[in-house]
Parts: structure tokens; C-alpha cells; sequence
């Protein structure tokens, strides 16, 4: 079965390691095979990861683009050791990362990275740390 994407006018797609970018008009794509697909909203930025969650998110967007994702594991476990220690509330959220990963599904990791970036945010928004500005 296809993966079907509906582009936006200019919307920009990541295919493999290719960027396309739509036209003026909407588009939609029937995609098949097994290669990564991001969407552009989806694309974080490595400039953009200004916390420790985001980075997270970051580090397994680079697992899931890259031929060899485990090159990025020491980092990503690294991290996560340091967050879970300093915020035992993450642990929920690591485990459903962690066994998409242990499993190659890094899509679904990322998605569940949205839930701890979330957690993150509200934890900064309850002890009054304003991330909005970074440096």
C-alpha cells in the first residue's frame, strides 16, 4: 500500500536524502517503498534544538535519515541518561522511544519525541523557565 501525502503549495518533502518542493499548486503523492520521509514541518533543525528533548527529537530524526543509525545511539543514550536522571517523570515517555528504536521503527520514535517534547515544555512552563529566547 502507498503513502499518500498531500502537498501544500511551496510545501518542502524530504524523500530519502532529497528535498523536493512543491509547486505553486497542491500535489498529491503516492509514495511506495521503504525509504524516510519527513515532511517539512516535521524537519527540526539542529540550530533549533535548544533543549535537552529537542535534542532528543533531533538525534533520532539523524537515526532515522542516516544508513546507519547507530552511529547516533551513544549520543541519544547519553542524553537520555542525563534527562532521566534530572527528570524521573521522562522515564514513561523513554521506554516508547526506546523500543521503537530497539526495533528500527524510528518514524514512530519520533512521533512519541513529540510527546516528550511536549512533557518538557509544560515542566519549563510550570517552573517558569522561558525557553522562547535561548541565547
Amino acid at each position: 500500500m502507498a503513502l499518500i501525502i498531500d502537498l501544500k503549495p511551496e510545501e518542502k518533502i524530504l524523500i530519502g536524502s532529497a528535498v523536493l518542493t512543491n509547486d505553486k499548486q497542491r500535489t498529491r503523492l503516492h509514495i511506495s517503498g521503504d525509504t524516510p520521509i519527513l515532511r517539512e514541518k516535521d524537519v527540526m533543525q539542529e540550530d533549533d534544538a535548544v533543549t535537552p528533548c529537542k535534542k532528543v527529537y533531533f538525534l533520532i530524526q539523524c537515526m532515522y535519515l542516516a544508513r546507519n543509525p547507530r552511529e547516533y545511539h551513544p549520543k541519544y543514550f547519553e542524553l537520555l541518561r542525563m534527562i532521566q536522571s534530572a527528570v524521573p517523570s521522562t522515564a514513561l515517555y523513554f521506554a516508547r522511544i526506546n523500543s521503537n528504536i530497539v526495533e528500527g521503527h524510528y518514524y514512530k520514535a519520533l512521533r512519541e519525541a513529540r510527546d516528550l517534547i511536549s512533557h518538557e515544555e509544560e515542566i519549563l512552563a510550570a517552573s517558569g523557565v522561558d525557553i522562547s529566547n535561548p541565547q
